[in-house]
């Protein structure tokens, strides 16, 4: 896998969109101080690969792709794998609720030739080539597919992340083994194994099969055929003896069949001319006919003479006058004289509403007078609270005085002081305007409530007196109507009359419906009887015309009883006479249906003969016996060719049995895979010693044993120590050499799409001497140069920065982190 172009946008430090293109970039640096985002660069190849990234902690850790604040990440890299150029896609997105899903993701192959440059010129998803994968499911297999690595397996061949380095290094023996078995495709071995096994297991099955039906193919041998041979040869000599008596029996049935028929047509005329008889009741359906038509007419001369009646009352009425007019009158001769009896009511109640509102008058007059009066009363009780507080303070002032004193308000000098009254005046002045307001105010009530009840004997006069002009309006109005008019009595004679011709007319109208009803079932009775006179006659005519082939006489039209009498007699004759020639029939059938049932038996003679039942078409059975003993023989010869077919079938398939049972034996994972892995092992760990003793100055060389990593410390005598016990730099040194080792030879050796275009290291060379980190400078320049493989470095150390021809610089502000390529 070699990276070609990266976009990032809310991805972590990412904030804004990013770029990264990686063009021409084989041997770069991503540089920057510690925090400004290098790592988070190779995370989000990582994630665009795998929607993980290994210090996330697994698809847990999903919500650290967004950006602080951010609502959506995306990222999307363009890379080679095999040849092939890809685009993976993913869109990471946080809902309402705050839950953190993956949107999209998509696998893309691009055509060949594609310029990434048209990416920025916001291509949709749909131009960038065929879809591989476009869900997070199918990107698992999809990367998988085109990268040939596993997550676990990118990230320690790979892409070497902080942390996890040495990982390889101090793998445990079959972890280790799971990698190169990934990385050099062995698993392929396991697969044709396990193909060879399914393989085996099919032909065994498939022989099984074909022994077990070979089991079926019995009786199939030559003498089993030569019966086969004289059975078909026999029934066809039976099919040639039928045929030849079939016209025969043909013949007789024929004849048989023509007898019949003319006995059966003699039976039929007989029957034909036996059913012909008279119906029942035919003389009384004239009868009835003349009965029904007398008692018809009948019923419409009543029916007439009341209809006269009827119309001769009718114009009585129309003379008699007009009936709502005599009401009319009648009814203004009773309104008269009880709007004059209300006349005389109301007149009465108007002077007695008249006298009541004399007196009403009256006594507001007093109310009013006594009114004025209490307020006089009132003032005066006033004017005597004052004069009697004048008074009150003159005594107060009188208390105080002495004989030959000053007065307090004159100055002049009282010689003689008068003496103090018992009581107050101004107590008893307030006692008698009490009671003269209460006077007043109870005068003022009266005064009002006889005010009011004036007012409304107003109101009621009123009334009555426009009611008094209105019915005595009313009274005139009825006196000028009833002028020239007849009296009441005449009127009520006149009406009496009218009622009178009313029920006469009415009576004769029921009479009329009575004998309309009347004559209508008159009617109904003769529509009946002529309706079965004319049944009677299409009864006849239908039998006469069932008949005319025997030429039956003519028939009276006037008398249906003599014409049914006559034809019966004539249909009677001719039944007798036909009776006579039916002997001689019936002898020629018998004879006919003899001489077929002989033919019949001798047939069924040869059908029983060759073990065949007898049946009513022996053509078909002698037919069917040649088709199935001639089907029998063929089915004989198939099963003969069968058997040899199953045969050749059976050598073949234990042939692939034995071969694929072969096979499956020699790739057993403990025979062939195991030494394919320790091949591998010792070219890995012979590659990765020669870099480790030029990174660390001769001391260490690399080598295993029973899958356990060592190295021999040759400045230690050759002490052969375990990777673990190396110091934080040694342990770089080791991981690095191994990782190189891979990315130079394993690549050469892996029988899967899994080549290592590529190798990015984030770890490490901060802790290396001058001295080393030369070395390791010089040997990643190398590994560059051969233009086989891209090389990347996270780095913050100048010295190696400063080597490497192309440069990311990282950098971050308070919003976002940005790169920028400097160098080639």
């Amino acid at each position: 896998m070699r990276p070609i172009r990266l976009d990032m946008a809310g991805f972590t430090v990412f904030r804004d969109e990013t770029t990264v293109d990686f063009t021409d970039a084989d041997f770069f640096a991503l540089v920057g101080p510690t925090g400004s985002g290098k790592s988070t660069v190779l995370d989000a190849i990582c994630f665009a690969l795998y929607g993980t990234v290994p210090r996330w902690g697994g698809t847990r850790g999903l919500a650290n792709a967004l950006a602080p604040s951010a609502a959506e990440a995306r990222v999307r890299l363009v890379f080679e794998s095999a040849g092939a150029r890809y685009v993976a896609t993913r869109v990471v997105r946080r809902d309402s609720r705050g839950n953190v899903k993956t949107a999209n993701a998509g696998l893309q192959l691009m055509p060949a030739g594609f310029d990434v440059t048209k990416l920025d010129t916001g291509l949709s998803p749909e131009d960038l080539g065929e879809v591989v994968a476009g869900t997070p499911a199918e990107m698992d297999e999809a990367v998988l597919e085109a990268v040939g690595l596993p997550y676990e397996q990118f990230t320690s061949c790979v892409l070497l992340p902080q942390g996890q380095f040495a990982d390889f290094l101090h793998a445990k023996p079959a972890t280790r083994q799971q990698i190169l078995v990934n990385l050099l495709g062995l698993g392929v071995y396991e697969e044709v194994q396990k193909r060879a096994t399914a393989r085996a297991a099919q032909a065994e099955a498939k022989l099984e099969a074909v022994d077990q039906l070979l089991a079926g193919l019995t009786d199939v041998d030559d003498d089993a055929l030569a019966r086969a041979t004289a059975q078909a040869d026999r029934m066809r000599e039976l099919a040639a003896a039928v045929s030849d008596a079939v016209p025969e029996l043909e013949a007789a049935r024929a004849t048989a069949r023509d007898a019949t028929a003319a006995l059966d047509a003699l039976d039929a005329e007989l029957a034909v001319l036996g059913a012909v008889r008279a119906p029942d009741g035919v003389a009384e359906v004239a009868r009835a006919v003349t009965t029904a038509r007398a008692e018809a007419e009948a019923a419409a001369r009543a029916v007439s003479l009341a209809e006269e009646r009827e119309e001769k009352l009718r114009g009585e009425l129309a003379a008699a006058g007009d009936e709502s007019a005599l009401r009319r009158q009648l009814d203004a001769y009773a309104e008269r004289e009880r709007v004059a009896g209300q006349v005389e009511t109301v007149r009465a109640a108007m002077e007695a509403a008249e006298a009541e509102h004399e007196a009403a008058a009256e006594a507001l007059a007093q109310a009013r007078a006594a009114a004025e009066r209490a307020e006089e009363e009132l003032a005066a009780a006033f004017r005597a609270h004052e004069e009697a507080k004048a008074t009150d303070q003159a005594m107060a002032l009188r208390a105080h005085l002495v004989d030959g004193a000053p007065c307090p308000v004159c100055e002049q000098v009282v010689t003689d002081v008068p003496a103090v009254p018992a009581g107050s005046a101004v107590a008893r002045a307030v006692e008698a305007g009490k009671a003269a307001r209460a006077a007043s105010e109870a005068t003022k009530r009266v005064v009002q409530e006889r005010d009011a009840a004036a007012r409304e004997l107003d109101r009621v006069l009123l009334r009555v007196r426009t009611e008094h002009d209105g019915l005595r309006s009313r009274l005139a109005e009825l006196d000028d109507r009833l002028a020239g008019a007849p009296t009441a009595d005449s009127l009520r004679e006149r009406l009496a009359e009218h009622a009178r011709l009313r029920r006469a007319l009415d009576e004769a109208a029921a009479g009329v419906r009575a004998g309309r009803e009347a004559a209508r079932r008159a009617r109904g009775t003769l529509d009946t009887a002529e309706e079965r006179m004319r049944a009677s006659w299409r009864r006849f005519d239908g039998t006469r015309d069932g008949l005319a082939r025997f030429g039956p006489p003519a028939a009276d039209r006037d008398d249906v009883a003599a014409a049914w009498a006559a034809l019966a007699d004539w249909a009677g004759a001719e039944a007798r006479r036909r009776e006579t020639e039916r002997s001689g029939l019936a002898a020629a059938v018998a004879e006919a249906e003899q001489a077929a049932t002989a033919v019949a038996e001798r047939i069924a003679g040869i059908l029983t003969d060759a073990g065949l039942p007898a049946t009513d078409d022996p053509v078909r059975a002698a037919t069917v016996a040649v088709e199935r003993a001639e089907a029998d023989r063929r089915r004989l010869v198939e099963r003969r060719e069968q058997a040899a077919e199953l045969r050749e079938q059976r050598a073949g398939h234990e042939r692939a049995a034995q071969v694929a049972r072969a096979l499956a034996g020699h790739l057993r994972a403990n025979n062939f895979e195991r030494w394919l892995l320790a091949e591998a092992l010792d070219l890995l760990v012979d590659g990765a010693s020669r870099i480790l003793r030029e990174l660390s100055g001769g001391q260490y060389d690399l080598v295993h044993d029973k899958g356990e990593f060592f190295v021999v410390d040759h400045h230690d005598a050759g002490l052969r120590r375990g990777v673990r016990t190396l110091s934080g730099g040694e342990t770089f040194q080791a991981s690095l050499a191994l990782a190189l080792a891979l990315s130079e030879q394993l690549a050469g050796m892996s029988t899967t799409a899994a080549s290592l275009e590529s190798i990015v290291l984030d770890e490490g060379f901060g802790t290396l001497d001058a001295a080393t980190l030369d070395t390791v400078a010089a040997t990643l320049e190398n590994l560059a140069a051969r233009g086989d493989r891209m090389v990347g470095v996270v780095t913050h150390v100048p010295a190696l920065a400063e080597r490497i021809p192309v440069r990311f610089e990282v950098r971050k502000d308070a919003r976002s982190a940005r790169v920028e390529r400097v160098g080639r």
